[in-house]
């Protein structure tokens, strides 16, 4: 099974160079990746992304924070385009579960993606509101887990045993860190990672030989040291 990469970020420019690569199956997007690109106006700053990402899934959020509001914009965000995947936090910031927002969405059949997730009980919990007819990403934030010394793995590994015979439900590994983590998604046959473009780029250089490694750091060293013009 492949392991599909999403690039994480919500970058005109960056979005517009990686539709054209094929290692790119998809993107994620949030409302803090938006504000880091500039985003003044959310809905006009999306379609704009969405002139250059017409075919390749895509994930925006929902800001609000009330059930209602969610709903309300979800449908919104969900006309936008059939590639569109509505992003709907696991819980609002006052840790209520979003199941109601969950199950009216999907039995409506739009494509979400559930994110902010960190336990398999908050999985179970999403994975009983769904229609299986639906297709539904569901993020589990595994990346921010490990900053904590918690190990994601067997998380993640509840979580697709539990999804994997259901084809319209991908478990997603978000937050990544390094370009290893997708080993570990490929190994434990998690459906889809998403990457900042910095490690989406790292995979480029996958097989090569510690001696090659050794040499570019060495060389990295030497190119540094004669610019900062060192002595002793």
């Amino acid at each position: 099974m492949k392991t599909k990469i999403h690039c994480d970020s919500a970058n005109y420019k960056i979005i517009k160079h990686f539709n054209k690569k094929k290692i790119v199956d998809g993107f994620t997007t949030n409302p803090s990746l938006m504000r880091l690109s500039g985003a003044k106006n959310y809905k006009d700053y999306s379609l704009k992304i969405l002139k250059i990402c017409k075919k390749k899934p895509i994930s925006f959020e929902v800001f609000a924070d009330s059930p209602k509001e969610m709903l309300k914009q979800a449908y919104k965000i969900n006309k936008w385009g059939k590639n569109v995947y509505v992003k709907i936090p696991v819980v609002n910031s006052k840790g209520i579960f979003m199941g109601s927002v969950i199950r009216e969405l999907s039995s409506k059949g739009i494509k979400l993606n559930i994110t902010a997730v960190y336990t398999f009980k908050q999985v179970n919990r999403i994975f009983k509101c769904l229609n299986k007819k639906t297709k539904t990403i569901i993020s589990i934030f595994a990346g921010r887990m490990s900053d904590k010394g918690k190990d994601p793995l067997p998380i993640f590994k509840k979580s697709i045993s539990l999804t994997k015979k259901i084809k319209n439900i991908e478990i997603l590994w978000a937050s990544t860190r390094e370009s290893y983590n997708y080993i570990q998604a490929k190994q434990i046959k998690c459906n889809i990672i998403t990457m900042p473009p910095k490690i989406i780029n790292q995979i480029g250089s996958f097989g090569k030989s510690y001696q090659a490694l050794t040499l570019d750091t060495v060389k990295g060293f030497l190119v540094d040291s004669k610019k900062s013009r060192f002595t002793i």
